[in-house]
């Protein structure tokens, strides 16, 4: 069940990756959505939506990478912790990293 846990995860994690794009941006960006035309017009969209696509794309590749490393070594609920938290922790880093995007 894990397994499919995790399948289904980078599934989403990668769709995320590649869905968003400059047509599509001022309706799934959370934040930026809400964002007026002129606070659009600062924010340095293309170089955002590179930088989007890689953290999503790492986030899945090294989520997974820990997950199959941790499942070797540990007991499935350990590995289920283990992964959750490799899941959550590049959350805060990723929104700080936003802040550059912002003229």
């Amino acid at each position: 069940m894990i397994f499919w846990t995790v399948f289904i995860v980078d599934v989403l994690l990668i769709f995320t990756a590649y869905v968003v794009n400059k047509n599509n941006a001022k309706y799934l960006m959370a934040g930026y959505n809400t964002m007026s035309v002129e606070e659009r017009k600062k924010v340095d969209l293309e170089n955002l939506l590179i930088f989007w696509k890689k953290f999503f794309v790492i986030l899945a590749f090294a989520s997974t990478l820990i997950f199959i490393i941790s499942y070797l070594i540990f007991s499935e609920a350990v590995t289920a912790v283990i992964w959750s938290v490799c899941l959550i922790i590049p959350w805060p880093i990723f929104i700080y990293k936003l802040q550059k995007f912002v003229k």
